[in-house]
């Protein structure tokens, strides 16, 4: 039996037709491609997005350098406020269509296993309801990562990467980054206890 697609009511940004082609299978969505380096190009693209994002965008690219710089790319356009930023591990292997590895041998959105997908939009869902509104809970703060080492301190960097490993989240993410992030998927009470979890370990 199909699982049910899940409804998500702000416009989600890929890379490329593949990708659209596997979310589509996992949620009710309206779906744009940036047609991967495209949108460095193509200006009615760009305009588009922008356009898109003025009640909000979900940010979804791959995991690896390209993916990195379009999202870069992306958020430098369209105001912080109007992005959610969700993403995909950092899973070594190839795509099926593909007769080899990416140039960084890791699996992009089209190579995600559905239930993996369907999972992190449940989550943005929970958080954020289908139309991006939050809630409830308060956000995780700069001085919160802060307080919790993962910033200001000499091993700050692998403790981020630590960090973005059990959310799930590919490693060298900056601190704004990892922020953005984590404020899609969780509150502050949740971060909080989250990290006094680890402590008591």
């Amino acid at each position: 039996m199909e699982k049910e697609r899940i409804k998500i009511g702000l416009p989600v940004i890929v890379e490329g037709k593949y990708d659209k082609i596997k979310l589509s299978s996992v949620i009710d969505a309206h779906i744009v491609t940036t047609e991967g380096f495209g949108v460095f190009r193509n200006r009615e693209r760009a305009s588009l997005i922008r356009r898109l994002s003025e009640n909000g965008i979900i940010i979804l690219t791959d995991s690896d350098g390209a993916g990195r710089l379009i999202r870069s790319k992306l958020c430098s356009s369209v105001p912080a406020d109007k992005i959610y930023n969700l993403y995909v591990p950092r899973i070594e292997g190839k795509e099926k269509r593909k007769s080899a590895p990416s140039k960084e041998g890791v699996l992009g959105v089209e190579g995600m296993e559905a239930e993996l997908l369907r999972q992190l939009f449940r989550d943005f869902v929970s958080r954020f309801g289908e139309g991006g509104k939050k809630t409830g809970g308060e956000d995780v703060s700069t001085a919160d990562f802060y307080e919790a080492g993962l910033t200001g301190a000499p091993d700050s960097r692998a403790r981020r990467d630590t960090f973005a490993a059990s959310l799930g989240l590919p490693p060298g993410m900056t601190a704004n980054s990892l922020l953005s992030a984590v404020n899609v998927l969780m509150g502050r009470d949740e971060f909080y206890a989250l990290f006094t979890q680890k402590a008591e370990k």
